[in-house]
């Protein structure tokens, strides 16, 4: 869970600065390709979890 608060806080900070900083429009889409994958990272340890090993 640590791991992925941290990479929430890092697509935060990536998406502020491609906004703020002029010409840094790359780091805005990093931050979102970030976030986006740590979505579907937590969604997929959340659905191993609920089946029963073999």
């Amino acid at each position: 869970m640590a791991l992925f608060l941290f990479l929430i806080i890092v697509a935060l900070v990536l998406g502020l600065i491609g906004v703020v900083a002029e010409g840094l429009m790359f780091l805005l889409i990093i931050g979102i390709v970030v976030l986006v994958l740590d979505v579907l990272f937590l969604g997929f340890r959340r659905s191993r979890r609920g089946r029963p090993l073999r």
